[in-house]
């Protein structure tokens, strides 16, 4: 008999197709390195789709110069590439507008971990990907196995070199279809050497780094278990929808099957060295079957450990709730397409010789399974059964009540006695054994099967008062009514059993969706802790308490208690904490972590970032315990940490609304008050010039000289205003040279001349400083206002040095001073608008000469910084892109030498 597939999983394949018949198909060329020949095989797969009657377009395709490559590319439509201004260049990208609106059916986009360059709608390429996918457009592209976001770090601790462009492993994983290009490492190796990978002089430097035979061996390997990873993937998918019920033997896997009895961890040893040397993965599960209602306390403390040691050795681990273990076993054996069992060897039962080991069952239930045995026996005395434990005073109650219902039941049919039949009778205790069950449990149930047979054979079976039967055939009755009542007590504690869990499930179900209701609706940290503490009180009998992270990403000390102030106020260790936050695990109660602490900590990892710490305390330390009850509450963090990083994201976009407002609003007064105030100062040095001309006496022209210097010092600032305005807004258009640096700086220190007389200037400038391209106006604009910062905030007759250094990728500049230095922490903020290093000074200035430095550096693509000299005062630096200059030819120079002046 075939099973019935669930409606609601067939409603959701059926959605689940419509949606993936609505959207484009990635197939996804994969290699080990470069070179493989993954853009060759993409395109001969666009020839065949073009043969086929398929449009396809090529989006982007990257050839590296390799003439087999390129002469595929004829024959297939290019779309023009988009030309994006960037850093004074123009830089030609994937044009995403133009190919949704060209909408081929198949589109090329080579190298799928590309960034884009800024300016772009993404800024990664895999993301336009997606967005042709979701527009219905199939795309072939490429990837090597060093893009992958998990295996990034382990391709950069075998070759050494850091692969900074990307691909999240779900786009990998998402993908309809992956083809394995592959080559073995000396084929690769000679095809460098024939400069079909890289020109000639790439192709000796790349051997020698990058492409060293071992580091080609390696990448191949991981390359060829990633994707056999996926296909195992696929194959698991199918046999699920597909609802395959045999094993296939593609590779090797082991479930371990741990039970109630000793010897659990010793099986758990036994199946991690196996797997181990199989080099297999493996899972351990244990199943409740619920036969002799709950596991005692000792025996489900041994299941737990079991299943910890399990999972910090690497195994998968589950609890599965079910009637029949081997049903079980076997179930989640032929799901996960585990072929091999090991189970712990049975011990003997002499007074039972039908019994059949847990062994025999699996092999006779799946023929298709391996199953071994191992011994699971620790000592001598682990072979020995355990003790059962005595009834306690709840179970002897329950006993007492299912006697006592069955002599009611004694009692209120004796009237009957020859008025009824006695099958009539019968049925009365058989309704008495169901009525058992079901309140009392399997036990009970049992025992009034007995007692109910033995009732109604003593009352009512003639000769009454007696257990001699006078029929013979009332002996068939009496094995009928027994077998009966037992069947029935057992089948009605079951489904009771059942319908217990059921309820716990769905209690635990509204449980969560009631937290991640207050979660969602939390805009306070203390709703979010409260919210915490209401659900671990119902499902874990424990508190809450919560230490988030500050502005800086840092814990913070403070605690978020839910019932602060009052005698539950939850105290936390803070250094605990700490260490949970740190490393990202959990800590505390029931870890391998300072396991005496009476509380679990658990960081709350959220999408971008740990937001914090949980601490649970629970009043019972065992409701915590146990691999399914971990991951429950780490799931649950999950959601708090969520909630957590939304209410942060909540308040970075409040304040980057008042933000924006506060910048338009800033920006507005700047340029009303700017150019209302450059025409009356301009009118005023007019006046300053013209009174000049008129000969005034001596104390008149002194006058008229400090109102033209104060006008002209207002005229400064006003154009500073100016300026800063229009870098805020945009505006300024960078005039972009190939300079030397020496030119720049002279012009800066022949500006500055007058300021500068009461200091002495020291400059450091290499003689291999090569040209540099830059605004050459707006550079001397920052040197200026740096050499006017030190002169403001140095004494008379110090030394201010500026000076400049060679870096690999970028040219340093730096102006020191022999001042105060900078206040401890503002190194940063003083390059903000209308900030300055001391908020209240006689020193003049409106704090806006160092955040047009900011703007312009910034402009070039540079950085600008400041910080305090070991030896006292302050020093600014700014960096600037070196570029690669423009050579000269040797017959420019001699004509350049021709020129006469």
């Amino acid at each position: 008999m075939t099973e019935r597939p669930d409606p609601d999983q067939l409603l959701a394949r059926v959605q689940e197709e419509e949606a993936k018949a609505a959207r484009g198909k990635l197939k996804i060329f994969f290699g080990a390195s470069a070179g493989v020949g993954k853009t060759y095989a993409m395109l001969l797969a666009a020839h065949q789709q073009k043969e086929l009657g398929t449009d396809v377009l090529i989006g982007v395709v990257e050839t590296h110069g390799r003439k087999e490559t390129e002469a595929l590319i004829a024959g297939l439509e290019r779309l023009p590439q988009l030309e994006i201004p960037y850093r004074g260049k123009v830089l030609r990208e994937f044009d995403l507008d133009g190919a949704l609106a060209r909408r081929p059916a198949l589109i090329l986009m080579d190298e799928l971990a590309h960034a884009n360059v800024a300016g772009s709608r993404h800024p990664k390429r895999w993301q336009d990907v997606h967005e042709l996918l979701a527009a219905g457009i199939d795309v072939y592209s490429t990837v090597n196995v060093q893009h992958l976001e998990t295996l990034n770090d382990v391709v950069s601790g075998i070759a050494g070199i850091r692969v900074w462009e990307t691909v999240p492993d779900r786009v990998f994983d998402d993908a309809d279809e992956v083809v394995l290009v592959d080559l073995p490492p000396d084929e690769l190796l000679q095809r460098l050497k024939e400069g079909k990978v890289y020109l000639p002089q790439q192709a000796e430097r790349a051997i020698r780094n990058f492409f060293r035979k071992g580091n080609l061996i390696a990448l191949r390997e991981l390359a060829l278990r990633r994707t056999a990873d996926r296909v195992d993937d696929e194959m698991l998918a199918y046999r699920r929808e597909t609802s395959v019920s045999k094993v296939w033997q593609t590779r090797d896997a082991l479930l371990v099957c741990i039970g109630p009895g000793r010897g659990g961890e010793r099986l758990v040893r036994t199946g991690a060295r196996l797997a181990g040397r199989l080099e297999a993965p493996w899972h351990a599960i244990h199943v409740d079957t619920h036969t002799a209602g709950p596991e005692p306390e000792v025996q489900r403390q041994r299941i737990v450990r079991a299943l910890e040691l399990a999972a910090s050795l690497g195994a998968e681990t589950a609890t599965l709730s079910a009637n029949e273990a081997v049903a079980a076993i076997v179930d989640y054996a032929r799901t996960q397409n585990l072929s091999r069992v090991l189970v712990g060897r049975d011990h003997s039962r002499p007074w039972q010789p039908w019994y059949r080991s847990i062994a025999d069952r699996i092999g006779h239930a799946a023929p298709d399974l391996d199953v071994v045995q191992a011994a699971r026996s620790e000592d001598k005395r682990a072979a020995v059964p355990a003790p059962t434990a005595p009834p306690t005073a709840g179970e002897w109650l329950a006993y007492l009540k299912a006697a006592a219902i069955c002599g009611a039941l004694t009692a209120l049919a004796a009237p009957l006695a020859g008025a009824i039949e006695l099958t009539n009778i019968a049925m009365l205790f058989l309704l008495a054994v169901f009525f058992v069950a079901m309140r009392l449990g399997r036990g009970p149930a049992v025992a009034s099967s007995f007692l109910a047979v033995a009732a109604f054979d003593f009352f009512f079976v003639p000769p009454r008062f007696s257990f001699a039967v006078s029929d013979a055939q009332y002996l068939m009755t009496f094995a009928v009514m027994l077998i009966v009542a037992l069947i029935t007590g057992q089948l009605t504690a079951r489904y009771k059993q059942h319908a217990d869990v059921a309820t716990q499930r769905e209690a635990r179900a509204r449980g969560l969706y009631e937290m991640a209701r207050d979660l969602s609706a939390a805009l306070l940290p203390m709703q979010i802790a409260e919210a915490c503490d209401r659900f671990l009180a119902v499902e874990f009998n424990a508190q809450a308490a919560l230490l988030l992270t500050d502005a800086q990403d840092r814990l913070r000390a403070e605690v978020v208690n839910a019932r602060p102030g009052t005698a539950d106020t939850l105290i936390v260790d803070e250094g605990v904490a700490r260490w949970a936050f740190d490393h990202g695990e959990a800590a505390g109660l029931s870890t391998d972590t300072l396991p005496g602490s009476p509380l679990l900590y658990l960081p709350l990892k959220a999408p971008m970032r740990t937001r914090g710490v949980l601490a649970i305390a629970p009043r019972d330390p065992l409701r915590v315990q146990g691999p399914e009850t971990r991951r429950q509450l780490e799931t649950f963090a999950s959601l708090v940490a969520i909630a957590v990083e939304r209410m942060h994201y909540v308040e970075v976009a409040q304040a980057t609304l008042l933000q924006m407002e506060s910048e338009s609003l800033r920006n507005s007064l700047l340029a009303a008050i700017s150019h209302d105030l450059r025409t009356p100062l301009s009118v005023l040095v007019g006046l300053a010039e013209s009174l000049r001309l008129t000969q005034p006496s001596d104390a008149q022209a002194l006058i008229v000289e400090t109102l033209k210097e104060e006008a002209l010092r207002m005229s400064t600032k006003v154009n500073k205003l100016l300026v800063m305005a229009r870098l805020q807004a945009g505006r300024v258009q960078l005039n972009r040279q190939w300079q030397p640096l020496e030119e720049v700086v002279g012009s800066a220190l022949k500006a500055m001349e007058m300021s500068l007389t009461a200091h002495s200037v020291r400059t450091a400038l290499p003689d291999e400083l090569p040209l540099i391209e830059i605004d050459a106006v707006l550079i001397e604009r920052v040197l200026c206002n740096l050499l006017e910062n030190a002169v403001k905030y140095t004494p008379a007759g110090t030394v201010i040095s500026i000076g400049a250094m060679l870096r690999e990728y970028e040219i340093e500049v730096w102006v020191d001073d022999c001042g105060p230095g900078l206040p401890k922490g503002r190194e940063e903020s003083i390059f903000q608008k209308f900030e300055r290093g001391a908020r209240e000074s006689t020193t003049p200035g409106v704090g806006l000469g160092l955040a047009i430095c900011r703007a312009i550096v910034e402009a070039h693509g540079g950085r600008i910084h400041a910080e305090n000299r070991a030896n006292g005062g302050a020093r600014f630096l700014f960096s600037l892109p070196r570029g690669v200059p423009p050579t000269v030819c040797e017959d420019d120079l001699l004509a350049a030498e021709d020129i006469t002046p």
